[in-house]
């Protein structure tokens, strides 16, 4: 499944962009893509993301900070 985005990139951005994808054989659909990819990817890759819901916990940005409160909890448990 994919959904249609349609973004207004001002020309001097565009431009070199047209350029950067041209020099990599791509199309700048490609290119966007590549970097939204990397972008997101901890969050793609994230297994404690599947989770998430599986507990009753009064936390409630646990989907967004997960690594903290892990990381919390790993400090607590070697102190």
């Amino acid at each position: 499944m994919s959904t249609i985005l349609t973004l207004e990139i001002p020309d001097q951005i565009y431009r070199p962009l047209l350029k950067k994808a041209d020099k990599c054989g791509k199309t700048i659909d490609q290119l966007l893509i590549e970097w939204m990819e990397d972008v997101v990817k901890d969050e793609l890759d994230d297994p404690l993301l599947k989770m998430a819901g599986a507990f009753s916990s009064d936390i409630k940005d646990i989907s967004s900070n997960h690594d903290f409160y892990v990381g919390q909890e790993l400090r607590n448990a070697h102190e």
